[in-house]
């Protein structure tokens, strides 16, 4: 049994890392603070199958509160960091806010951990590090210096500073740049789920650009099992201190307009678009090279979105119908 302590365990992809981790037997420490982002009825929700649930333990609490994550880790805790501000259009509108809770967060629960004598640390990163220059697809040894929004600089500043702290205080530390990932629970204001809720509710969906904006698409499930083999990885190699960073993505793009006709289609609708501009801070495409992931941690995804998308409109039609 591992002990495991898990920030942002009350959001969407930390909810379901918490369900796997407690499903195999681990005892987890899941810590939130319900940044008002979005509503904290839906995190509450998110939590839902791990109140009461053996092996979990709840802990209402800020990471930049050093003390207080100190107090919830010892020398053998794998500490999983996925608490942050997520969203690249706003961290437009408030810079400053995403490096308080992504930079300065960050900071605090690594040195929590070093506080304690905990040596190994998985970090919640994202596919936005890469900007819009990296050659596609996205191989993790691009220098990623190029970021185009405030969160993508504060993601980018966090695995510098798990660096730092595997380079100095002899931790091993696994960041895991995660590729628009998607799925029941999704955050409401992620284009999957606000394209569905709109579709659902027989309204037209904002398309911003001409719809030839590629992402690669991940399944939460796909997600969940990288990060269930990060743990393992960073209580293995005999101890030996390391830093890596690992693509978890499906490895494939899909287009931005087949997206939201994928969308329809599991609706049994006909969609209308209302063209927007681009927006700043968006990058044109993002495309995982999973060959490190699969070496590492032998990743394997195994939901491509033809599967996922369905996957997801049962899911939101089960637990919100067809509201407007």
């Amino acid at each position: 049994m591992t002990r495991v302590l898990l920030t942002g365990a009350a959001g969407f992809i930390g909810s379901h890392v918490a369900e796997a981790l407690v499903a195999r037997g681990d005892a987890v420490v899941g810590v939130d603070n319900f940044d008002p982002f979005y509503p904290r009825a839906v995190k509450e929700t998110n939590l839902a199958a791990l109140r009461g649930a053996a092996g979990f333990t709840f802990v209402e609490a800020d990471v930049r509160d050093t003390a207080r994550v100190r107090s919830l880790v010892d020398a053998g805790t794998v500490v999983v960091h996925l608490a942050a501000r997520a969203g690249v259009r706003p961290s437009i509108a408030d810079p400053a806010a995403y490096v308080s809770l992504n930079v300065d967060g960050t900071a605090a629960v690594l040195e929590a951990a070093r506080a304690a004598g905990a040596k190994a640390f998985v970090f919640g990163g994202s596919s936005s590090v890469y900007g819009d220059t990296a050659p596609v697809p996205f191989r993790e040894d691009w220098p990623a210096v190029e970021p185009i929004s405030p969160y993508a600089a504060t993601k980018r500043a966090g695995e510098l500073l798990c660096a730092t702290y595997a380079h100095l205080f002899a931790m091993r530390v696994l960041s895991l740049r995660f590729f628009t990932v998607y799925g029941p629970r999704q955050r409401p204001d992620l284009a999957i789920h606000a394209f569905t809720r709109l579709l659902a509710g027989g309204r037209p969906v904002p398309r911003f650009g001409d719809g030839s904006t590629e992402r690669d698409y991940t399944y939460v499930t796909d997600i969940v099992q990288g990060a269930l083999a990060a743990v393992d990885w960073v209580q293995g190699g005999g101890g030996a201190p390391a830093f890596e960073i690992v693509n978890l993505g499906e490895s494939r793009t899909t287009r931005l307009d087949r997206l939201i006709a994928l969308i329809a289609a599991a609706l049994g609708v006909s969609p209308v678009v209302e063209e927007r501009p681009m927006q700043p801070g968006d990058v044109r495409r993002t495309c995982a090279d999973v060959t490190k992931a699969g070496r590492l941690l032998g990743y394997r995804p195994t939901t491509p979105v033809e599967d996922g998308i369905p996957r997801f409109v049962r899911w939101y039609e089960e637990t919100h119908g067809r509201q407007t």
